[in-house]
């Protein structure tokens, strides 16, 4: 048998003891004083179902047997989230809306089954029957915050950014919970969809919204910055790139390359450099000192950038910089040794290009692309570029 139906088959037990303790209490005061209680012919179907490995059919029946009342309401709900744990979403539903249609449960019972039944919509991907519980829910007062974080989930499913700027509000305030970095990020969500429909002064004024709220934002930084080189003001630009480094410098690989053109651009190159040695010595980015080898090549020579590539090494190995030398070494070799040079920089390059060069810092999911919220843990701000041996 599989272990989930394995699983399944241990978990019933107490379902069917607590069917058989709910019918002798239904049965014993009629019969307490013959000193014997009746045993249903169901609860004893039930039981076979269990000792056959049929947790399917068993189900059914305890579910038939066990009226929902103030003493069986925790058994329903337990096992309306098995049925959800187990995929079995359906059926899931089927619980906790029986339960929910019963005039008899209290308000505290009745909550619970919504918010139970909300989980179960939102598993199944009917995303508007979820928000209307989970509205109905916080407007009792009910559950709130676990209400709340599902409205936000929902409305991010369905890039309601409006939605979940006010949802992400009436969180903080109601778990006291910083919810300002969230909310930045939905600030700029909307701002990159008005970029894509040519509203550049919306989108302009939703970045700045966004750094009012959360003045760490490095996505808003970029925006803006995006925005500025859009609009010919260069120097803006610039400082809008420059703010990264005091918001995370660990994003410093994703302005650098951006930086050098707008740099270039105003014909200052030399005083890129200058700002970039600096960025290399507080950083240790290898990003930013791959470009300063390429830079150092082209004013000074490749003898220069050899020197200097060299030394950043024995700082601070990276597979990359080992990469870098080798090409420029390889320029300067002939023969046997370039062709043997040239067989490690493939086999270097080969493995650079297979290894993830993101890594979420909560969950671990690997990414060959920057993702502002990790696909797999759903958090904001958590993909950051690798570091180490492998990666920056």
């Amino acid at each position: 048998m599989e272990p989930q139906g394995l699983t399944l088959l241990w978990l019933l037990l107490p379902f069917a003891a607590a069917s058989g303790w709910w019918i002798a209490r239904r049965t014993g005061g009629r019969n307490g004083a013959a000193g014997r209680l009746p045993v249903l012919p169901e609860y004893i179907r039930g039981l076979n179902y269990v000792l056959n490995e049929q947790p399917d059919k068993a189900i059914e029946v305890f579910i038939k047997m066990l009226e929902v009342d103030s003493e069986t309401v925790e058994t329903h709900l337990a096992l309306g989230s098995l049925f959800r744990r187990r995929g079995e979403v359906d059926r899931a539903i089927r619980v906790h809306q029986n339960l929910i249609a019963r005039t008899t449960l209290s308000r505290e019972q009745r909550t619970m089954a919504l918010l139970e039944l909300g989980t179960d919509y939102m598993r199944s991907g009917l995303l508007d029957r979820a928000e209307g519980l989970f509205k109905e829910l916080v407007d009792m007062g009910a559950h709130v915050d676990s209400s709340l974080r599902q409205l936000l989930e929902i409305y991010q499913q369905e890039n309601d950014w409006q939605n979940a700027i006010a949802t992400a509000r009436r969180l903080e305030n109601s778990s006291k919970e910083d919810m300002r970095y969230m909310i930045a990020q939905f600030y700029c969500e909307l701002a990159a969809e008005h970029l894509a429909a040519k509203k550049d002064s919306d989108a302009a004024d939703l970045a700045g919204r966004a750094l009012q709220i959360d003045h760490r934002c490095v996505r808003a930084s970029l925006l803006e910055a995006e925005m500025k080189r859009a609009a010919g003001d260069i120097p803006a630009a610039i400082t809008a790139y420059q703010r990264t480094e005091g918001q995370d410098p660990d994003y410093l690989p994703e302005v650098i390359g951006p930086l050098c053109q707008r740099y270039r651009e105003l014909g200052r190159i030399e005083e890129f450099m200058t700002y970039l040695r600096g960025i290399v010595a507080r950083h240790a980015s290898i990003t930013s000192s791959l470009l300063l080898t390429d830079l150092i090549a082209e004013v000074r020579g490749e003898d220069e950038a050899i020197r200097f590539i060299s030394g950043e090494l024995r700082k601070r190995p990276t597979v990359r910089g080992v990469n870098r030398l080798i090409e420029y070494v390889m320029r300067k070799a002939g023969g046997e040794t370039r062709d043997n040079l040239e067989s490690i920089r493939e086999l270097t390059a080969r493995w650079i290009g297979e290894r993830p060069i993101y890594k979420c810092t909560q969950c671990g999911f690997n990414a060959r692309l920057l993702h502002w919220k990790c696909p797999s843990c759903r958090n904001w701000n958590t993909v950051k570029p690798v570091h180490g041996l492998e990666g920056e």
